[in-house]
């Protein structure tokens, strides 16, 4: 057991390191954050947490950084998204992927890759414990058009299967198929 939290300790530290960076960053800064804790949509035990932090810009673009952790998931790639409802009881209650532009098309196979919620694919590891470093100026945490906590909130959804990005246009499955795991997205 000592090994395997060993384990688990070790692979984190990256991701430690980056939400630690993030969270000097929001508390030095004007910046916004949010969080939501990971939970499994079948049942299986499959945990994790999601971070978010907005930095502010002058430019009136912001960039939001993400982190996420999970463990429990089988190896290989998932895909992640932000989902356009804070609901995971059951998981489909999430709807579709977040994608409020004027073009708007929140079905997983539909306007994907463009969705604002998409975001790249977490990498999980032999020993189950996957981690998840990006950023994006496609949502915002705080009030506006693109932003994730808008009147019916959002969550965030790890996928069975990587997403593809649909190279071959919008095809079933493309964008990572059953949801594995589901968090209700909070805001700070």
């Amino acid at each position: 057991m000592r090994n395997k939290c060993l384990g688990v300790w070790k692979a984190s530290f990256p991701l430690l390191v980056t939400i630690g960076l993030h969270l000097h960053i929001a508390t030095t800064h004007a910046a916004v954050t949010a969080s939501a804790d990971l939970g499994s949509c079948d049942g299986t035990d499959i945990t994790g947490k999601i971070f978010f932090v907005e930095l502010p810009s002058d430019q009136g673009v912001k960039v939001v950084l993400v982190s996420a952790w999970a463990q429990g998931l089988s190896p290989g790639e998932h895909a992640v998204h932000v989902h356009e409802t804070a609901s995971c009881t059951p998981c489909g209650a999430a709807n579709g992927h977040f994608d409020p532009g004027p073009n708007a098309n929140s079905s997983p196979d539909g306007n994907h890759p463009y969705h604002s919620g998409d975001l790249v694919n977490m990498k999980v590891k032999e020993n189950g414990v996957g981690f998840m470093r990006t950023a994006t100026s496609r949502l915002t945490l705080s009030p506006g058009p693109i932003s994730i906590d808008d009147s019916d909130g959002s969550a965030v959804i790890i996928h069975v299967n990587p997403d593809s990005y649909c190279p071959d246009g919008d095809t079933a499955g493309c964008a990572g198929g059953a949801r594995a795991a589901c968090g209700i997205i909070s805001v700070n």
